[in-house]
């Protein structure tokens, strides 16, 4: 007579499968999670080491923009701004590169007064998503301004920021003049600046443009930066082409991509020397000085865990401000 499974063996032999079953599932799934977790850092490592590698080429044939700007504009911890030509089209575009957490904008508005000695203005507001770093106003006017007492008092958020167009000004000139900037990093703080221009009682001449008795014309031209949190891990750059003549480099117009991600940089990511090879902490000599840099970029997708932070370093002397 043949036996068959009682129902406590089968019930047995079912818990005992479905446990190995588990275990062989959860030791399958950790196999992948392991393996999805080493490609992506390896997808990163190789992204910032061809990074490095374009930044390196790119940095060596830095050059004055066409614009006539120094080859170098900013030089921060983890900011760097400078012209090369870098697609060889006999162009110099400006380069910048960043840590993502870094973001930069600009807006551009007029105002105009109708009246003797008026005022106008303008307000920026909703310009952040994050956290400001840096705002600054270049501004410049039109208008009746030829002569010494012929002025414009600017002001933004009620504190006086300066006067324009006490020296080297003319009267309807029908060109941008007395062109300023100012640091208003206090004022835009709040995500909201009201900027005012107040033209002296001798502003009043008509200078017959398109607007009817139009005394004065004012252009604000508001950038700023800011830092982003949720993008604090992506190393980024950014190009603006030249464009126009005389040459501009538009802020509005600059493409960005992302280099690589998961950066954990707390050490500079770029370093500046001289030509004795002694770091330049302060500016403006990073500006001034610079001849040699460092680049170094520190790449962990999770710091939490295995593997440890996988450094990547190089160096690059700028040839077109080599030692003499």
């Amino acid at each position: 007579m043949k036996k068959g499974f009682t129902l406590i063996e089968t019930l047995v032999s079912i818990s005992v499968f479905t446990i190995i079953m588990g275990a062989v599932s959860g030791l399958v799934v950790m196999a992948y999670r392991n393996y999805d977790y080493i490609l992506k850092q390896s997808i990163a490592i190789d992204m910032a080491r061809r990074g490095i590698k374009t930044m390196v080429k790119e940095i060596r044939e830095a050059r004055t923009g066409d614009n006539g700007s120094y080859p170098i504009e900013k030089a921060e911890n983890k900011e760097f701004i400078f012209y090369s030509d870098i697609d060889q089209d006999n162009e110099t575009e400006r380069v910048r590169y960043f840590l993502g957490s870094v973001s930069a904008g600009t807006q551009t508005q007029e105002c105009v007064t109708f009246v003797d000695g008026g005022s106008c203005n303008v307000t920026f507001s909703d310009f952040l998503s994050g956290n400001i770093q840096s705002a600054q106003v270049i501004v410049s006017v039109e208008g009746d301004f030829g002569w010494s007492k012929e002025t414009a008092d600017i002001s933004a958020d009620g504190t006086v920021l300066g006067e324009l167009c006490a020296l080297e000004c003319s009267d309807c000139a029908a060109i941008w003049e007395g062109t300023t900037v100012f640091d208003i990093t206090e004022q835009a703080t709040d995500n909201n600046v009201q900027i005012i221009a107040d033209s002296s009682s001798k502003v009043d001449e008509n200078c017959g443009w398109i607007e009817p008795n139009h005394k004065m014309k004012v252009r604000f031209e508001f950038s700023w930066t800011e830092d982003i949190p949720s993008a604090n891990h992506l190393f980024k750059k950014g190009i603006i082409n030249p464009t126009g003549f005389p040459v501009e480099y538009p802020a509005d117009q600059e493409m960005i991509q992302t280099i690589t991600s998961y950066v954990r940089n707390d050490p500079p990511i770029f370093k500046y020397f001289d030509e004795n090879g002694q770091e330049l902490i302060e500016q403006p000599a990073r500006l001034q000085d610079t001849k040699i840099m460092e680049l170094d970029l520190i790449i962990n997708i999770n710091p939490y865990r295995e593997p440890q932070d996988f450094e990547i370093k190089s160096s690059v002397q700028l040839r077109n401000l080599k030692i003499e």
